[in-house]
């Protein structure tokens, strides 16, 4: 039987969902609702309930918003999520993932109480397609790492950001091999096993991932 009190603060990008999130929670005799951690001047840590039907910028943007220096933990509510997605937040940190059509009171009540003990909690199939990623990753990793230095699982290594960021000047190839003392061949080398990693496209899609992660 779950006793411990929680503190929850709930998050969507409609009224309507947010709304029908609340009415799973508000009765919830081990739950403290509160409009948002920002505005309690609370202590204690909070568990962000989320829902939201794809990944996108928006969704992105909040979860940075939610997890940037905060004991905080986030259970998301999605309707979907593509397999970067499913890295993505569980890069950012969500502790708890739910699929909407099976957010029941009991699934979303066991799922806070999870998070806030800094626990997992993943539908069967998200944990078998999230243990192929990681396990692609990790190969492509151990590719990697043949260009020389440490390569992480998720981000991007120090020379890794000094390639994007001569590439977003505009340099080619060559320039980028001659400006960093690398061989050609160690520059593609570089940008193959990054956009391996993180499945990007292009050199042009690994630029504006840079950008839009703050790394450049």
């Amino acid at each position: 039987m779950l006793t411990t009190r929680v503190t929850v603060t709930v998050h969507a990008s409609d009224p309507l969902s947010r709304a029908g999130l609340i009415s799973h929670l508000r009765h919830q005799p081990t739950v403290d609702f509160v409009p948002d951690q920002d505005e309690t001047g609370r202590d204690c840590p909070a568990v962000a309930v989320m829902l939201a039907d794809r990944i996108d910028e928006p969704t992105t943007a909040e979860l940075r918003r939610l997890l940037r220096g905060r004991d905080q933990r986030v259970v998301l509510v999605a309707r979907e999520l593509r397999e970067p997605d499913l890295l993505a937040v569980v890069e950012y940190g969500v502790r708890a993932i739910i699929w909407r059509h099976q957010a029941t009171e009991q699934r979303l009540l066991s799922a806070v109480h999870s998070a806030a003990r800094g626990e997992g909690e993943l539908p069967p199939d998200l944990v078998s397609r999230l243990l192929n990623q990681v396990g692609r990753l990790q190969r492509a990793t151990t590719a990697g790492t043949a260009t020389g230095g440490a390569v992480p699982l998720f981000g991007m290594a120090p020379r890794e950001v000094d390639v994007l960021r001569l590439l977003a000047e505009g340099l080619d190839t060559r320039q980028i091999s001659e400006k960093l003392a690398y061989s050609e061949r160690t520059v593609k080398n570089i940008l193959h096993a990054l956009m391996t990693r993180l499945q990007l496209t292009n050199r042009a899609h690994a630029v504006a991932y840079a950008l839009r992660e703050g790394y450049i």
